[in-house]
């Protein structure tokens, strides 16, 4: 299982983002994809989540700001980042739970200045 994030960077508060991650050795459609994050000193966090049938939810942090969406052809799944605060600050990390066992991304680095 290979899980390639990427689109993080450098962004002014109130700014946009858009992560995607690649999937690669899983059956991707039939799978939910995560995405977490953790920022410094803190622990990693479900940012959200969308099922094999295209429903995502989202922890109440990023509600109205953040979206999850999925492109099965493409093997993909992205996360739009609206809005963002300084406190969205963190490594985002994408994650997949395949036969039990969760893996992850190498992360992708979201800065967000004030």
């Amino acid at each position: 299982v290979q899980l390639l994030a990427s689109g993080g960077g450098l962004v002014q508060a109130g700014g946009s983002l858009r992560l995607s991650c690649a999937a690669s050795g899983i059956n991707f459609r039939i799978h939910t994809m995560g995405w977490y994050r953790q920022a410094p000193g803190e622990q990693r966090e479900l940012v959200g989540n969308i099922s094999s049938g295209g429903s995502a939810n989202y922890a109440d942090s990023v509600k109205g700001r953040f979206t999850i969406s999925r492109d099965n052809a493409r093997r993909r799944v992205y996360l739009q980042m609206n809005s963002l605060k300084p406190e969205d600050t963190a490594v985002y990390y994408c994650n997949v739970v395949r036969a039990g066992r969760p893996f992850w991304g190498q992360g992708t680095q979201v800065t967000v200045s004030s």
